[in-house]
């Protein structure tokens, strides 16, 4: 496995949809382009499925590849494979971060999402989140207050991961 995303970045968001991809991120999504550095603008795969709340997903040509891959080791013409490749191939765009460093988000996946201004990219290890700044803001907030107050008060977040009971 290849390098994860981490981190959590704002983004200033142009009138045309352009948007810096964090440097931490290009070189994720670097190591995850078996075309770079043949090919010196990597690519990356957008989704933006209905079942996406308030925000799109962006993956690395590779985890898109698994993904695929998954979906292909459905059975043919069930409804499982239907709708993951209705909802997930169907619903994907691949892109190319520009020499600047830059994306361009059409006109439709950024009204999907409320997206002008600023945009925050969450790292969420094998792809990151795009999202509406604002958006992002309350949701994150509402969603661990939410998980917190269900924790005891000394919760750790390490004690979520297999074997991390004794950390």
């Amino acid at each position: 496995m290849g390098l994860s995303f981490r981190g959590e970045f704002s983004q200033k968001v142009d009138g045309k949809g352009r948007m810096s991809i964090p440097a931490a991120f290009r070189r994720v999504l670097e190591d995850g382009d078996p075309d770079f550095p043949q090919n010196p603008n990597p690519r990356m795969v957008v989704l933006y499925g209905p079942h996406l709340k308030g925000c799109l997903h962006a993956y690395t040509i590779e985890a898109m590849a698994e993904i695929e891959a998954d979906i292909k080791s459905l059975p043919r013409g069930s409804k499982k494979r239907q709708m993951a490749s209705r909802m997930i191939l169907g619903k994907s765009l691949e892109t190319e971060i520009d020499r600047d460093g830059r994306i361009v988000l059409p006109k439709e996946r950024r009204a999907q999402i409320g997206l002008e201004g600023e945009a925050t990219m969450v790292a969420m290890g094998d792809y990151f989140e795009i999202w509406n700044a604002d958006t992002y803001t309350a949701e994150e907030a509402a969603e661990i207050d939410e998980f917190l107050s269900e924790q005891d008060e000394d919760f750790d977040p390490l004690t979520l991961l297999d074997g991390a009971e004794g950390a």
